[in-house]
């Protein structure tokens, strides 16, 4: 036998869930969507039989196995094969892809390199060290104005 549910409103504002005699079911709700949802949410529950529920762990996939010494061992071999092969590939690069790997493998390395190709600007460089004097006799020498 079905019952008969209905939506009120209470006196204080709120919202429930009640039979045909207006006892109550469910709630009070802050909302009149909020009713509505426990309303079809009883209404669907009312024809299921409640299961228990399984202590059962779940396990997502398939459950890795210990790996053997065998496999292990072929694993680490096949590794250095890689990285062997690899540094080998890296020795052949032409050498702009090396000085790019460079860059972003060692940044403090790269800027070692730009300053040693470009020299020394400010205080250390022999530019700053021109004595005045100097330059104005050899200006002279030379017959410049």
């Amino acid at each position: 036998m079905s019952q008969i549910l209905h939506v009120t409103r209470t006196d204080d504002g709120q919202y429930q869930v009640s039979d045909a005699g207006g006892h109550l079911v469910d709630g009070p709700f802050d909302t009149n969507a909020a009713a509505w949802k426990a309303l079809e949410r009883l209404d669907n529950n009312a024809g299921q039989v409640p299961r228990p529920k399984k202590n059962k762990p779940v396990l997502w996939g398939k459950p890795e196995k210990g790996k053997s010494k065998k496999k292990l061992k072929r694993e680490k071999q096949i590794a250095a094969q890689q990285d062997k092969q690899m540094k080998r590939e890296a020795h052949k690069a032409v050498g702009w892809v090396r000085q790019i790997a460079a860059v972003k493998f060692d940044p403090a390395g790269e800027r070692a390199y730009r300053d040693h190709k470009l020299g020394t600007f400010g205080a250390a460089s022999e530019v700053k060290r021109i004595d005045p004097a100097a330059y104005l006799a050899e200006k002279a020498a030379r017959g410049e104005r």
